[in-house]
């Protein structure tokens, strides 16, 4: 949804300057009271005068409706309705979070932890780094923020790849920046081009790996090749929000540990089942951590986050068991798709993206079938949408709908 244009109207600033009402005098002073009147309206009618200029265009991201009120709107239970839209967890959380969850409510009335100690602790441990350089956001997206206000000034440029995450682009534009948007043949970050791209004003340059939503990843190879001919004095930020359900995947912590100019962001909100809480976090060089922090809110990651966080990282099992299902059901869904010969890209993460040929038709007739998927125009690919695998059953539903679909074309 992009923001409304300001009405053309006068100077939000114009003051009223006719002299007082004389007292005794009823209804002397009504003239003055009503262009008093007419000022306020005005500076409220005026307000996009007043905000960053930047801000009239951006087009604001829309999540779908909360499901109870999709099937409101069907007129059927919400248990009827199959989400296959947001790339979630198809088994949920983890038992030993929704306990840690229970517990930690008896303390809702003390703050948080404001560092996150014991959860750093742990993330570090896991992955081989210190606890400083560590931080946590909730959400990564908020980590993302971190750095849109750490390092972005109106005027600066931010690359990306077409097709790639579209909460980069929005950063950019927020912050007055320019995001460079390198093409994607076939789909691939081309990490040749956006070397290419690079100007003297590039700040941050974004590779989420995999990407969302295409699904592609780029190899460990074409990484190292790009992160030696990267300036120095650029940060390249490296989006891992899918890291875990890769087989094979990319170490891109070996740049933070040499103490490069790179940030690798994570999640807790798809192997972990925790997208609910709002809880991620960045792995980065002690100094560039130390910067961000200076953005961070106190408290910005909640006690009960915190509790579930820390539990779910640690039950090895769950998180086995959730790649397991999503390796399952991603090779059932791709096997189905070929079926149909239906074009996707293949994937590897918790998600595919699929050629339906008019994404937004296909979405609104599989709504109907009580099944929601991701059309995907507003990342400039209106004849494709994203599926997320969800369980074996899901998948059926999913897979006999889009069949039925295709059929009645």
């Amino acid at each position: 949804m992009t923001s409304p244009n300001p009405p053309k109207v006068g100077s939000p600033f114009k003051r009223d300057h006719s002299p007082p009402a004389a007292k005794g005098n009823e209804g002397v002073g009504r003239p003055s009271q009503l262009k008093q009147s007419v000022a306020l309206r005005t500076r409220r009618e005026s307000i996009w005068e007043l905000a960053n200029p930047q801000l009239r265009e951006l087009t604001v991201y829309e999540p779908g409706k909360p499901i109870e009120e999709t099937a409101r709107e069907l007129g059927v239970e919400p248990g009827a309705i199959v989400k296959l839209a947001s790339n979630e967890n198809p088994l949920g959380p983890s038992p030993k979070a929704i306990q840690a969850m229970h517990d930690a409510l008896e303390n809702a009335h003390l703050y948080p932890d404001g560092s996150g100690l014991y959860l750093r602790k742990s993330i570090a441990t896991k992955l081989g780094v210190a606890p400083d350089n560590i931080i946590l956001g909730n959400g990564s997206n908020e980590v993302i923020e971190f750095l849109g206000h750490a390092f972005l000034n109106p005027g600066d440029d931010v690359i990306t790849s077409q097709h790639a995450f579209i909460v980069y682009k929005l950063l950019a534009t927020s912050f007055g920046a320019r995001a460079i948007e390198v093409p994607a043949p076939d789909f691939q970050q081309d990490l040749d081009r956006m070397l290419d791209a690079i100007t003297p004003k590039t700040r941050l340059i974004f590779v989420p790996n995999p990407n969302n939503p295409t699904g592609t990843l780029i190899s460990q190879r074409k990484i190292d090749s790009f992160m030696s001919r990267v300036p120095g004095n650029i940060i390249v930020v490296f989006d891992e929000a899918y890291f875990e359900f890769l087989n094979d995947p990319p170490d891109t912590r070996r740049y933070v540990r040499a103490g490069q100019n790179v940030a690798v962001l994570r999640t807790f909100s798809k192997i972990h089942g925790l997208a609910g809480l709002r809880i991620g976090y960045g792995v980065a060089p002690v100094d560039l951590i130390e910067v961000l922090h200076k953005t961070r809110q106190p408290f910005n990651v909640n006690s009960i986050a915190h509790a579930g966080a820390l539990a779910a990282l640690n039950d090895a099992a769950h998180q086995h068991e959730t790649k397991r299902v999503v390796d399952e059901g991603r090779a059932y869904l791709q096997d189905k798709l070929t079926e149909m010969k239906i074009q996707f890209v293949p994937g590897v993460a918790n998600f595919v993206m699929v050629n339906v040929g008019d994404g937004l038709a296909i979405f609104d007739q599989l709504l109907r079938r009580n099944i929601i998927v991701r059309p995907l125009k507003g990342y400039g690919l209106p004849e494709w949408v994203r599926i997320s695998v969800g369980t074996i059953e899901e998948n059926e539903k999913c897979v006999s709908a889009l069949r039925d679909v295709i059929r009645t074309q």
